[in-house]
């Protein structure tokens, strides 16, 4: 009987199925990633970004002339919002 317990406890545990995010996004975060949706922003421009940019959410891309880097979505960005039904 003790056998029977052992192998019931050493069963595999389910897969968990990877997820973008670890926590919700505010209503703040949300709203910069609409914004970016149209075009990239400056990347000091809303203070969101840095948790945006933890989650892996957005990106900073080089720009083609001299000012501030900018920020654009990344993939996982873009399908957050197409979840949210925006694109």
């Amino acid at each position: 009987m003790n056998d029977r317990n052992t192998r019931q406890d050493e069963a595999p545990a389910a897969t968990k199925r990877p997820t973008i995010l670890r926590r919700l996004l505010s209503h703040h975060e949300l709203a910069t990633l609409l914004l970016l949706l149209h075009a990239p922003v400056d990347a000091m421009a809303k203070p969101e970004i840095p948790g945006l940019q933890e989650a892996g959410l957005v990106e900073q891309v080089a720009s083609s002339d001299a000012s501030a880097p900018r920020i654009r979505l990344t993939p996982e960005g873009n399908a957050i919002l197409r979840g949210l039904g925006v694109k």
